[in-house]
């Protein structure tokens, strides 16, 4: 399995004090924090990655890139000039969609976003998840978007 990032975020444990951190966010109410809050902008300008560190993924098999740069016909490329030929790709853009690179004809709606229907896109072989508010607020949440994740991986185990 391979994962590339745009950018390298800070990680924070899943069970800071022995406590879900999401406890933590819910008890202290930053969790509800409007966007346009002090804390919004706060949290936001700050997005970590909760839970596995990338110590574990690569223990369990996952190589990183640095941010895809491409495709050309079955290969994906990546900026440092690795490439790999997966059998699927999902597109996982967490917090911040910018599909302006995407040029694969039947894959965008007017605005230039990616068009997605429950982790499904028109292009054969191309999926998404972690998309903000792809079907429910946990989407873009890594410790919901599994609900997505489970959901197309069994839709695609079936195909």
């Amino acid at each position: 399995m391979h994962l590339a990032e745009g950018a390298r975020l800070r990680e924070l444990p899943q069970r800071p004090l022995g406590r879900d951190l999401f406890w933590w966010l819910t008890t202290s109410r930053a969790i509800d924090a409007p966007v346009a809050s002090r804390v919004g902008h706060r949290l936001r300008a700050n997005e970590p990655v909760i839970g596995t560190p990338r110590r574990a993924l690569r223990a369990a098999g996952v190589t990183f890139h640095p941010r895809a740069e491409g495709v050309a016909g079955d290969t994906v490329g990546f900026v440092d000039r690795h490439t790999v030929q997966p059998t699927a790709v999902v597109w996982a853009t967490g917090y911040l969609n910018d599909d302006t690179w995407i040029t694969i004809p039947g894959a965008l709606d007017e605005a230039g976003a990616l068009i997605v229907d429950d982790g499904t896109t028109p292009v054969a072989g191309l999926y998404a998840i972690g998309r903000s508010w792809q079907r429910d607020r946990g989407s873009a949440l890594l410790g919901f978007v599994d609900r997505d994740a489970r959901r197309l991986a069994a839709r695609l185990s079936s195909e």
